[in-house]
């Protein structure tokens, strides 16, 4: 059985979807509840096994690493104030892993930001996580993908089956099914045209790669968009040395656009004990009929007494 002990997670994008917020604050870092995103994606890791978290950040992404530093400021505050859990959660932060960072100097596609870390990865097998997907199960979807590297011996990418009419906006996959979550994938195709897709099964920012695969990134010339598609680089590999589509259990929630990222942070919201019952309260009491395009209407006030 393979140890798998690293993981790359890539935050180098501009997060034009989310602007004007993100003109001054990586789009990582957005809050699901008290959480940013890319911490979701870190935990995840961890909870998996992987000991070594390698982010892939650009130029304005300094609050990314901030945030799984040290803030002795804060925590001496929350010290002072006697709220030793809440600074002992602080310096947890920082501990979650070994971090490592690299810039991607300049956007040209996932393959090209994967390119950046070869170096930090060497010639292991590592975990790619785009953490623009927020994955909730019971086991990890990252150690679902281990289990399945270990059992299939080949790199393995995460799907989940899409309405025809979303194919567009997906890598999509075909292959032959190994049992009925595993796949010995044949073709991808990054963002085929509506009608064209050989299948609804969707690749998610979930990846467990040998590391042939910086070779045929090298090999892969710009694609859909003018950037290097990893989904182009899979295909080389999948032809090379095989590979598999893995259907997780679990629910994914997509943070990469306004509406979706609202979905994900009231479901993320009704996960939370502390503060789901007030939220169901507020959510039943929204009067949906009698809003509009232009206020947003608030349920009435309820009386405490």
């Amino acid at each position: 059985m393979t140890q798998v002990t690293k993981a790359v997670i890539l935050a180098a994008g501009y997060g034009t979807r989310f602007l004007p917020a993100t003109k001054s604050q990586p789009k990582e870092m957005l809050p699901l509840v008290d959480r940013p995103i890319i911490h979701y994606a870190v935990q995840e890791a961890v909870d998996s096994g992987i000991d070594q978290v390698i982010i892939v950040t650009s130029h304005g992404k300094r609050a990314v690493e901030d945030y799984f530093d040290r803030s002795r400021d804060i925590e001496e505050l929350l010290v002072a104030k006697g709220d030793e859990a809440k600074a002992e959660e602080m310096r947890a932060i920082s501990r979650m892993a070994d971090f490592a960072y690299v810039r991607q100097g300049e956007m040209k596609g996932i393959g090209d930001a994967v390119m950046t870390a070869r170096h930090l990865v060497g010639q292991e097998p590592f975990v790619l996580i785009l953490p623009d997907d927020v994955i909730v199960s019971q086991r990890p979807a990252t150690a679902q993908l281990i289990d399945c590297f270990n059992q299939q011996q080949g790199s393995v990418v995460a799907v989940v089956e899409v309405p025809e009419a979303e194919t567009p906006s997906y890598g999509i996959v075909d292959g032959d099914p190994v049992d009925e979550r595993v796949s010995r994938l044949r073709r991808l195709v990054e963002k085929p045209p509506l009608g064209t897709a050989p299948s609804r099964l969707a690749i998610v920012g979930r990846y467990l790669l040998t590391a042939a695969v910086f070779d045929a990134i090298e090999r892969t010339e710009p694609g859909y968009g003018g950037e290097i598609q990893i989904t182009d680089a899979l295909q080389r590999l999948a032809d090379e040395e095989g590979m598999y589509a893995y259907r997780f259990d679990g629910t994914r929630y997509d943070t990469g656009r306004p509406l979706s990222f609202l979905t994900a942070s009231v479901a993320m919201g009704l996960r939370r004990p502390e503060i789901a019952p007030q939220l169901r309260d507020f959510l039943r009491g929204l009067d949906l009929d009698a809003a509009d395009d232009s206020e947003p209407v608030a349920p009435q006030a309820r009386s405490q007494s």
